[in-house]
């Protein structure tokens, strides 16, 4: 018996089920729009209990949290939301548009939105960096933090002071500041990152329907420029506890970034490294971050938290 048709077969039964699972999950999730200063903020809702609310980076849509959403829905009402510029949300024009004190109140917004009056931030890339912000900004309203593969903006200006390497890496983020630079980026080319099949169709589509001028104004309204200086401003430490992962593949966002994060947070840090996936940790390591974020938010269960609805 020949081996070929039946790997084909298998194959095929295999893609079958992931598409299968992928429209099950899609059925499940709930639409709605949060109205930020006149800037409508799309998010995708699953489930219910404590909040807690999924931003997502470059180039990316809230889909990107379609794991985690899946993992933490029985326990919890996930929000994942498009960032402003992305797919369904609004795409305000101007670089002024995109500061990071209009994108922490994006969140803000949403989280009233839905009720809620706190909740457990997770975010991821420029995702990562907004949540940071927010729970140095509104503590109140951050019960816990969970950062994917964004060091502490104190670490990444550091290294970007004093490290060779990062400052070579980080050739991307100058170009993405030049004028113009929206013009070479195309939907398709945004979304090569992403293997599976299915889910790059559903990203190509999300892309067309975003703004990629919008999408570099982050890099060049946030993004340090050179001459990098290190940022020596009063220490404002996050009050909430914080989970980070970091996939040591990453070639954006080097590790040693990482150093210190200690020194920048008032309770306790979890740190877990990822060897073998790259940056968008996860989608690479989609069970190990599902399995482990749902252990440390079951670990850090406050029931004084105020749910949604």
């Amino acid at each position: 018996m020949k081996k070929t048709p039946l790997l084909l077969s298998a194959l095929i039964t295999l893609l079958a089920c992931e598409g299968s699972r992928a429209e099950d999950f899609l059925s499940r999730v709930k639409h709605g729009h949060a109205d930020s200063g006149g800037v409508k903020i799309h998010y995708a809702t699953l489930g219910e209990g404590a909040l807690v609310v999924m931003l997502h980076g470059f180039p990316d849509y809230w889909y990107t949290w379609r794991h985690q959403m899946a993992a933490l829905s029985d326990t919890h009402q996930v929000v994942a939301i498009d960032m402003r510029g992305y797919n369904r949300s609004d795409k305000p024009k101007g670089v002024e548009q995109y500061d990071v004190k209009l994108l922490v109140g994006d969140v803000a917004a949403v989280i009233k939105h839905v009720g809620a009056k706190q909740a457990t931030i997770v975010g991821h890339d420029w995702g990562g960096m907004v949540a940071w912000q927010f729970a140095m900004a509104l503590p109140q309203q951050c019960s816990r933090l969970v950062i994917l593969n964004l060091p502490h903006p104190r670490g990444l200006s550091r290294e970007l002071a004093n490290n060779p390497q990062q400052q070579k890496n980080s050739a991307y983020a100058r170009a993405f500041q030049l004028p113009g630079a929206h013009k070479t980026l195309t939907a398709a080319g945004l979304s090569r990152w992403v293997k599976n099949t299915a889910a790059r169709a559903k990203y190509i589509e999300a892309f067309k329907r975003s703004d990629f001028e919008a999408m570099l104004n982050y890099y060049k309204k946030n993004y340090p420029r050179m001459p990098y200086k290190e940022d020596t401003s009063p220490i404002v430490r996050v009050k909430a506890p914080v989970l980070m992962f970091h996939g040591l593949n990453d070639r954006a966002l080097l590790p040693a970034a990482l150093n210190g994060t200690w020194k920048w947070v008032e309770k306790d840090l979890t740190l877990v490294t990822v060897p073998g996936a790259g940056h968008f940790v996860q989608q690479d390591a989609a069970e190990l971050v599902s399995r482990t974020m749902r252990m440390w938010l079951d670990l850090k269960a406050d029931r004084r938290a105020t749910p949604a609805g």
